[in-house]
């Protein structure tokens, strides 16, 4: 199975040289290894178990995925974003660049870092015509989007997992991480900055978007659209319920809305869902469920143990375990190999907060950003732009990895010191978890 992965994994990579979609080598991929999974399993209906398992996990992040672009896409088409973008008023390479980032460390914060690169690659497509300073931009995203989802329990499913498994608190892994996690964002930026792309490209920062107008109604859909993904986390707060219902409830919302206002308007079916739902990436959608099904494929075979098991083994000290799982994590899914560690380790041994957990919450959310198919931010960002695996690898992997690794002294110097936000737990109003 791992020769299999590693030749899909090969196909992605060198999919420009290949000429072959990269959509349908992760297809390919991921039935050739749940068929090998069958094969190589005690019986068919325990492999037939461990699909169904994990087609559910995967269907909630595809209608997540599916809910969220179409979402964003309404409020594309009826120009919504001019009331962002028209409020982005330097041109300035540099500047934009460090707006960029810190708009989506915060927006990711809030929402998740999925819908944070969708809903910021799109606004980069408003402010900014093609060329290579809007991949370096959209590269901001992914790492700022990745960052901001690893310092609270909301922004990256991995540190959900760990929040709703007990592992971490909300409060303590807030303060802890702050600042962490701003570092990992701030030292890509700073080398940026200093690039040709970012030095050279001002003059093609202009607003793409000057001459076009916002559609009928725009600023409601626009509010409407931004209020259903702010609402994701609130419904999963009130109800218990996965993610992609809020997201699937928010898009009903947004269905009936725009049939509404658009009543016997038969010059705006565009501005319609049906139509919204033709322009999304499909395609992308299902280079994700390939990708996901055949990492989940490694899970149920038990390969994804065995890897954290000789880590275990090998790597005595808990730190280099934690870092090593964000290097991997750039290359295998995150979620997987958190699960898998929260398997190997429980909290009698390494209590709740603590420093492991902790840097494993960082680092398997920033890890990612090393490789643009390193996490679900990257490759949102790759179907959506078109960026292939070896720019990113040549033009960001390096900064990323600078990132990721100032976060971590960031994160050992501030806990030796016992440095971090100001305690939220005093707030009054505010109480802890």
């Amino acid at each position: 199975m791992a020769l299999v992965f590693g030749l899909g994994y090969a196909g992605i990579i060198f999919e420009e040289s290949l000429a072959f979609n990269k959509s349908g080598v992760g297809l390919l991929m991921a039935v050739s290894l749940w068929v090998i999974r069958s094969i190589g399993a005690p019986s068919t209906d325990i492999a037939v178990n461990e699909l169904t398992h994990a087609s559910a996990e995967v269907s909630e992040i595809v209608f997540f995925l599916l809910g969220a672009m179409t979402i964003v896409e309404l409020v594309d088409a009826h120009q919504g974003f001019k009331l962002v973008t028209d409020n982005i008023t330097t041109r300035k390479p540099r500047t934009l660049l460090w707006v960029i980032g810190i708009v989506t460390f915060f927006l990711s914060s809030v929402l998740d870092n999925l819908t944070s690169t969708i809903v910021m690659v799109s606004l980069l497509r408003k402010l900014v015509p093609p060329s290579e300073f809007r991949k370096l931009l959209g590269a901001v995203v992914v790492i700022a989007a990745n960052a901001g989802g690893a310092w609270t329990p909301i922004g990256d499913v991995t540190t959900t997992m760990l929040w709703i498994h007990g592992q971490i608190s909300t409060l303590q892994t807030m303060k802890d991480l702050a600042i962490p996690s701003a570092v990992s964002l701030a030292v890509p930026l700073a080398l940026m900055s200093l690039t040709s792309e970012v030095d050279g490209k001002g003059q093609e920062s202009s607003n793409v978007l000057a001459s076009e107008q916002m559609a009928p109604r725009g600023q409601l859909v626009f509010s409407f659209g931004i209020g259903a993904l702010m609402f994701v986390p609130v419904f999963k707060a009130i109800t218990g319920l996965p993610p992609f219902l809020g997201m699937l409830f928010g898009l009903g919302i947004l269905w009936i809305l725009t049939d509404a206002i658009h009543y016997g308007e038969s010059d705006r079916q565009r501005l319609k869902v049906p139509q919204a739902l033709s322009r999304i990436d499909s395609q992308g959608v299902l280079f994700f469920l390939g990708i996901l099904l055949s990492v989940s494929s490694l899970e149920a075979a038990g390969i994804l143990r065995e890897l954290a098991n000789y880590l275990d083994a090998h790597i005595p000290n808990v730190e280099l375990i934690a870092s090593a799982i964000g290097v991997v994590s750039a290359v295998i899914d995150n979620v997987p190999l958190v699960a898998a560690t929260m398997g190997m380790y429980d909290l009698s041994s390494l209590p709740r907060d603590s420093e492991f957990w902790q840097l494993v919450a960082y680092c398997a959310g920033t890890g990612g950003s090393m490789l643009i198919i390193g996490s679900a931010a990257g490759v949102a960002f790759m179907g959506m732009e078109k960026v292939d695996f070896f720019w990113y690898l040549r033009k960001v992997s390096g900064f990323a990895f600078a990132g990721y690794t100032a976060g971590i002294v960031a994160y050992l110097v501030t806990h030796n010191l016992n440095i971090s936000l100001p305690s939220l737990a005093e707030i009054p109003f505010l109480p802890g978890s």
